[in-house]
């Protein structure tokens, strides 16, 4: 019974958050992953505490412990396979959950005040500690992805979001830390600790869901204008075709026929990516057909051949103006796995 008291609250609790992705950011194979992933991760705590039994200070434990979870994290933001608020949360949320889930095993099987109250208490409010940590962390990651590639493609990076960067990482720290520290009614405890993060779900969500129609409509937008220019021999009256005409002169006219193909190919496979990304949300997504399939992959070959024809100084130049975030190489990554390539 002690079991099922310390492990049903964390399946349910990540399966509710799970539950908030309506645009299948997340499969179920790579939820299982990351759960999987968190309990490695608190394999690697429990080793290094033991190792550094009585040299690291009971009050630094929240800190490695928020360390060690925000590997898995790091990798998938790095890897652009984690680019949007919600899906941060769901993965930090399946680390945590996986985290938890082997800390009440062992609590089981190690302790000796493990009683049903005990047991029950770890499920409902220590594994909500640490799902909420673990999202905040991941949610921090995501923004310093975002940062980074801004800088990368030279727009500057935005204050207000490093600012925010900081203090979500510093937040979730702090919390785990204050949570282990500060002991009060437990009914209270929980209560409050409940409060906050579902007022982080809340916010997330509605923040998130705004934040992905903006990028889909504006995005789609300006791409779908871009690309009509493009092919109407128009393209010099829009700001991308007068910011390429000001740079012709700094290179060979072969290179910038690549570059005029490459952003053209962008701005068709972004539309594309974009528009089965809607139909995903809306669940209208229909299997593409061979030929479509056949289509994509040969824009798509062609686009990263025209990468390495234009080479590292043209990339640079342009990056302003093909705008390859966190975000559209996810979309990009999901049209690819549709036409089975990866």
């Amino acid at each position: 019974m002690q079991f099922v008291a310390s492990l049903l609250p964390i399946i349910i609790y990540i399966l509710v958050v799970y539950k908030i992705d309506h645009f299948a950011l997340v499969n179920k194979r790579r939820l299982l992953q990351l759960v999987v992933g968190g309990m490695l991760m608190a394999l690697v705590c429990f080793g290094l505490f033991n190792w550094l039994d009585g040299v690291l200070p009971d009050g630094l434990h929240p800190v490695v412990e928020e360390g060690v979870k925000a590997v898995p994290l790091l990798v998938l933001a790095g890897r652009k396979r984690m680019v949007f608020f919600i899906d941060s949360v769901i993965c930090g949320a399946a680390v945590g959950g996986g985290f938890s889930i082997l800390e009440n095993l062992f609590y089981l099987v190690l302790g000796q005040d493990a009683g049903l109250g005990t047991m029950l208490f770890r499920g409902l409010e220590v594994a909500l500690v640490h799902i909420g940590c673990s999202a905040v962390v991941a949610a921090g990651l995501v923004l310093v992805v975002r940062q980074t590639e801004r800088w990368r493609s030279r727009l500057g990076v935005k204050p207000f979001d490093v600012v925010m960067t900081f203090l979500l990482l510093v937040a979730a720290v702090a919390a785990h830390v204050c949570h282990n520290h500060l002991h009060f009614n437990p009914v209270m405890q929980f209560v409050s600790v409940l409060g906050v993060m579902g007022g982080l779900l809340a916010w997330t969500y509605f923040y998130d869901v705004d934040m992905i129609h903006r990028w889909l409509d504006s995005g789609l937008d300006e791409q779908i204008q871009l690309f009509q220019s493009i092919r109407s021999g128009q393209l010099i009256h829009t700001s991308t075709g007068a910011f390429l005409e000001s740079v012709k002169a700094s290179f060979p006219p072969l290179v910038y026929f690549d570059i005029i193909c490459y952003v053209r190919l962008h701005a068709e496979l972004s539309v594309t990516a974009k528009v089965r990304f809607l139909m995903r949300e809306a669940g209208m997504l229909s299997p593409l057909g061979e030929q479509e399939r056949q289509q994509v992959l040969v824009k798509y070959q062609e686009f990263k051949q025209m990468e390495k024809n234009m080479g590292a100084s043209a990339m640079l130049t342009i990056a302003p103006v093909v705008k390859l975030h966190p975000a559209d190489v996810y979309a990009f990554r999901n049209l690819l796995s549709e036409c089975s390539i990866d």
